[in-house]
């Protein structure tokens, strides 16, 4: 195992839902260190350039407005395994499928709507992180 640094998003159901503490504290107590945490409402325009790789299906353009329809908390959490291990924090993708104890479970409602997102690979972790970071943003 090696440390490293991923991308983690609270989405705006869960920001909508007053979860943003909630979350960012099950996150620490897993042992990730914040690196880089930003609020933020993100544009069409930045929701369409995180989510290019799905541009081509059918849920894109409703992933889009979801994205775009509040605030949202994007954070770079650094641990040993960091991609594998927020992932497993985060349950999966289904929120319906997710056991409770994790993310999904306990503050998601179903696919779409799911609470958070987190990358998906160390090598999407480093471009994901740096989409929304400069360097000189991380501690």
């Amino acid at each position: 195992m090696s440390l490293e640094t991923t991308l983690a998003i609270i989405k705006p159901d869960a920001t909508r839902a007053g979860n943003i503490g909630h979350i960012v504290q099950r996150i620490t107590d897993a042992g990730f260190r914040l690196r880089g945490m930003r609020l933020m409402h993100l544009t069409r325009q930045q929701a369409e350039g995180f989510y290019a790789v799905h541009r081509e299906r059918s849920f894109f353009g409703e992933l889009v407005d979801f994205m775009c329809s509040g605030p949202v908390v994007v954070m770079a959490l650094e641990k040993e395994d960091a991609v594998r291990a927020w992932r497993d924090l985060m349950g999966p993708t289904n929120s319906k499928d997710a056991p409770k104890g994790t993310i999904r479970g306990d503050f998601g409602t179903d696919v779409g709507e799911n609470a958070a997102h987190g990358s998906d690979s160390p090598e999407n972790a480093v471009s994901e992180v740096a989409f929304f970071f400069a360097t000189s943003d991380l501690l």
